[in-house]
């Protein structure tokens, strides 16, 4: 027991000796001074400090949420506008699809209305050709025209050489006279000359398809010089026909610009064409009714010099017909 409380005792004295150093009283002095104008100083500087450093850090703190919710709200549109171009993508896709399919669909249709347009061309050119043939026979003609169809026959003949020749090119040299559109519209105008042909079909023209002779004497002027010669052939032969029949004449003859139209067909380069125009003229001229009504014209206008070269032409039949109808205008008092 005595062993143990003489430790106990060392050891508390050590741990004495421990807490304490021993400092001279100047220095103790001092330390003392320093450590009271620290208390006294510290608190004002340091308190400033951390004031204005609080200060800045509830601005930073501030500003750091606002731009947080700035940055969440940015992000909230970014995944609105993320969602709405991956719509749009989505409709956009969608969308050329389906022009893809109707371009396809587009396409196709070009394709079989083309397709059906040549077929209908080859069936209008072979039936009609068939049909041209028949109407040379009279009892024919008189069974087309007594048939219901017939009024409309002749509009959509004159629709489909209106067609044909605004389908033709500026710069067209010569026709393809092997071309179905060709042979179907040939194949209208020599129907519509052999129609004519019959008194009961001049009738018919004059009385219920009007609108076919306008479209004829109208294409007859739009159409160049040399193109399309025996198509004007057919068609000038039908105009002849009708001027056989007096309300024919009277009608062709009283139409706008008819007379600068035969004018005009004269300077075409075809003799064919030349001489079924003068046949025309011929036709005209040679009725006193209209003579009387478009003599002053005839006379102002009358190309005199083209008919004289045409009566020294080596085509006999153009050349024989030129010089009749010369002898027939000096009623005007030219001189041949």
């Amino acid at each position: 027991m005595w062993r143990s409380a003489g430790l106990a005792g060392d050891a508390q004295k050590a741990e004495t000796k421990e807490e304490f150093v021993k400092v001279k009283r100047r220095d103790l002095e001092r330390l003392t001074t320093e450590v009271m104008q620290l208390r006294d100083f510290l608190p004002k500087i340091v308190n400033g400090d951390i004031l204005g450093t609080f200060q800045k850090l509830d601005a930073i703190e501030s500003n750091l949420e606002k731009k947080e919710e700035e940055i969440e709200q940015l992000r909230m549109d970014c995944e609105h506008f993320r969602a709405r171009l991956e719509t749009a993508q989505a409709d956009c896709m969608r969308e050329k699809k389906e022009k893809l399919d109707l371009r396809q669909q587009l396409n196709e249709a070009k394709q079989q209305l083309l397709q059906q347009a040549e077929y209908c061309t080859e069936m209008g050119a072979a039936v009609c050709t068939l049909l041209w043939g028949v109407s040379s026979s009279e009892e024919a003609v008189k069974s087309i025209l007594g048939g219901s169809k017939a009024v409309k026959f002749f509009t959509i003949t004159a629709q489909t050489m209106e067609s044909f020749v605004k389908s033709l090119s500026e710069d067209m040299k010569q026709q393809d006279l092997d071309s179905e559109e060709n042979q179907f519209v040939l194949a209208l105008a020599g129907i519509v000359t052999n129609v004519a042909a019959l008194a009961c079909g001049r009738e018919f023209l004059v009385s219920s398809s009007r609108e076919l002779l306008d479209t004829m004497m109208h294409l007859l002027g739009d159409m160049k010089p040399g193109l399309c010669n025996k198509f004007k052939v057919l068609m000038l032969m039908s105009l002849y026909n009708v001027s056989i029949n007096m309300k024919g004449l009277k009608y062709i003859s009283e139409s706008p610009g008819f007379i600068p139209l035969l004018w005009w067909l004269l300077n075409d380069p075809d003799t064919e064409v030349c001489l079924h125009t003068l046949r025309l003229l011929q036709s005209v001229l040679l009725e006193p009714e209209v003579l009387a009504r478009s003599g002053a014209e005839v006379r102002e206008t009358l190309p005199l010099q083209r008919i004289i070269a045409l009566s020294h032409s080596r085509h006999a039949e153009l050349q024989a017909l030129a010089k009749e109808l010369l002898e027939d205008l000096k009623i005007f008092d030219y001189e041949a």
